[in-house]
């Protein structure tokens, strides 16, 4: 292992981080979008929300039945108010962004159900394979946004999942329960392996060359009490050339931490040791703060309360649009701007690609 891959880290006592907490994605077809994370894989919607830095846009959020930290996926409507006849541009890869998000599920049996449902609903998908460690079946969305499905062991894991939503379109048994393992890349290694070892407290679990291309390795590390949940994964591709965000690619990747209390000392160690990080951000469903690291990526932690449920009831999350406080004021204004998109369950729990029940919208 290179110097980086083994430093010690200089977190201080009683601040750690407790593995991941959400990604932020983008789309160019927000409707595309809600009915493949819900229908096909059979996610909740536990907020429709906006953009809260650019409020003509959605923020859709999708998790697992309860909204645990840990479990969502978000996407940016980068389409926002724009025409509908207008296109995002797709997503660049390169070095320097989020190749892959691993969504959690229990079984190695699971991954043979979701091989099984992705040929049915014609999704491209890889064969099942190792990844860290770890059974998990490479897919694609619509948009081209790399995403796998890796298995945690279920009840067994180290780092708890989450709680499938009992209507979803997929049996409860096979469901989704989180986010497994983000996968980006880097063309700066030692300086991006640094940041997480050193200064964010991972532990580096092993380092593998690549045998067709000796300038680019993988490095696996965990955070938390580790495994799926607290799995992140390093491509080192000196070789290849900046990544450019755009639909199908990934904004930011968030880790966790439970109390503000927690969130708080994160953002004075950070800012103490010399990072460019944001002030405390109140989301309203959680607090945040941002910094890029050498190799680009925009990393985030959040804080795991107060949650989803803040300002709706559990049992009709994500049904209906949610501002925070500080953006009710402009309600009338984002509804004139946004255009309307049903998130009711008439919608998200029919099957991908059969027709909606009479009466819904498609939009």
């Amino acid at each position: 292992m290179t110097a980086s891959t083994t430093a010690t880290s200089r977190v201080p006592d009683g601040l750690e981080l407790g593995g991941l907490h959400h990604v932020s994605a983008a789309t160019g077809d927000i409707v595309l979008n809600r009915d493949f994370y819900t229908r096909a894989l059979g996610m909740r919607i536990v907020k429709k929300s906006v953009n809260q830095d650019a409020p003509d846009m959605y923020h859709l959020f999708y998790a697992d039945g309860l909204g645990t930290p840990g479990a969502d996926v978000t996407f940016f409507d980068y389409q926002g108010s724009a025409p509908a006849t207008s296109r995002v541009a797709p997503n660049r890869p390169g070095s320097g962004e989020v190749q892959e998000i691993a969504l959690r599920v229990p079984s190695e049996e699971s991954l043979a159900f979701w091989r099984q449902r992705f040929d049915t609903l014609g999704i491209p998908h890889g064969e099942i394979e190792e990844r860290a460690g770890h059974k998990a079946l490479s897919f694609t969305d619509p948009e081209g946004q790399r995403l796998a499905l890796i298995v945690d062991g279920g009840d067994a894991a180290a780092i708890p999942g989450g709680t499938p939503w009992e209507l979803a379109t997929v049996p409860a048994e096979h469901g989704i329960r989180g986010l497994g393992a983000i996968t980006i890349s880097t063309a700066r290694p030692e300086q991006t392996l640094r940041v997480l070892t050193e200064f964010l407290g991972f532990c580096v679990v092993s380092e593998t060359p690549d045998p067709e291309n000796p300038l680019r390795r993988t490095v696996v590390l965990e955070t938390g009490k580790g495994g799926p949940g607290g799995l992140f994964i390093v491509k080192v591709m000196p070789d290849e050339p900046r990544a450019h965000l755009g639909a199908g690619g990934v904004h930011h990747v968030a880790f966790r931490v439970a109390t503000f209390a927690d969130h708080a000392a994160w953002n004075d160690y950070l800012t103490q040791a010399g990072f460019q990080v944001t002030p405390v951000i109140d989301r309203f469903y959680f607090r945040a703060m941002y910094f890029r690291e050498p190799g680009g990526v925009l990393y985030e932690i959040s804080s795991d309360e107060p949650g989803f449920a803040t300002d709706e009831p559990l049992e009709s999350l994500g049904e209906t649009l949610a501002l925070p406080p500080f953006l009710e004021e402009l309600r009338p204004r984002i509804e004139a701007v946004i255009r309307p998109l049903d998130t009711s369950r008439a919608i998200t729990t029919t099957e991908y690609g059969q027709p909606v029940p009479t009466g819904a919208a498609a939009g």
